[in-house]
């Protein structure tokens, strides 16, 4: 096969791919939209169970009240699709890997894709109700919290991806270490370092207030160990190989 014909294929070959995780997003998307207003309702609910008795999300634009909860189904269909669409990418830049490099760019993926998912149920479980709860009860008396629901979905979005790369930490320490860019030795004498990094992230990327700023930087911190933790033991593991 000649230059020419190799690219045309692999041309074709992404195209394909492409095709599909697009489908797959869209057929999800489908059968999502029916509920989109239930979808945008669970999104809401640590903010509503935190507002005082009476107390309701307002929309101020005439179209919002449609397209909030389209965007909110089309986030959750491309969570939903997300493993698919990776599978896709897979099997695309698989065959140019050599065979120890699919050994370790599957599960570096998958671990990404699982943490990225913890990342963000931490955010809604944890750490949203304690945000909300101090939001509400530090309203001066006399002011009303009637959050707009656009503005809502902006926030919990940023939220979301800000824990979701949080959470990448231990992959990106373990990828730096196999890649031999750092020694766990390094990592550990720089442990105070990325405790302080760790609480100025925390104060850029989330509400201005104490206890959001500790939630986000703990597992930064934590996380950082585990990467260490889980460094050291595929440091072993391969030694003993």
């Amino acid at each position: 096969m000649s230059t020419s014909e190799s690219f045309i294929s692999h041309l074709i070959e992404l195209r394909n791919r492409l095709l599909n995780s697009v489908v797959a997003l869209l057929l999800v998307f489908v059968c999502l939209f029916p509920w989109a207003a239930d979808l945008y309702a669970v999104l809401a609910h640590p903010l509503l169970a935190k507002l005082p008795k009476g107390g309701q999300m307002i929309a101020t634009d005439v179209t919002t009240p449609f397209f909030v909860p389209l965007k909110v189904a089309l986030m959750a269909a491309f969570l939903i699709a997300l493993p698919y669409i990776l599978y896709q990418i897979w099997r695309f830049i698989a065959p140019g890997l050599y065979e120890h490099e699919k050994k370790w760019v599957f599960p570096l993926v998958a671990s990404s894709l699982m943490l990225f998912f913890c990342g963000m149920a931490f955010a809604y479980f944890a750490v949203f109700p304690v945000v909300f709860g101090f939001i509400t009860a530090s309203a001066p008396v006399g002011v009303a919290v009637m959050t707009d629901i656009d503005k809502y979905l902006s926030f919990v979005l940023s939220m979301f991806v800000a824990f979701g790369l949080a959470f990448q930490v231990p992959v990106v320490v373990v990828v730096l270490v196999k890649m031999g860019f750092v020694t766990i030795a390094k990592l550990k004498e720089i442990r105070p370092y990325v405790i302080v990094g760790a609480f100025v992230v925390g104060a850029i990327f989330t509400p201005p207030d104490v206890v959001s700023q500790f939630m986000l930087a703990m597992p930064l911190w934590l996380l950082y160990e585990a990467g260490i933790v889980v460094a050291g033991m595929m440091g072993t593991s391969a030694s003993a190989a």
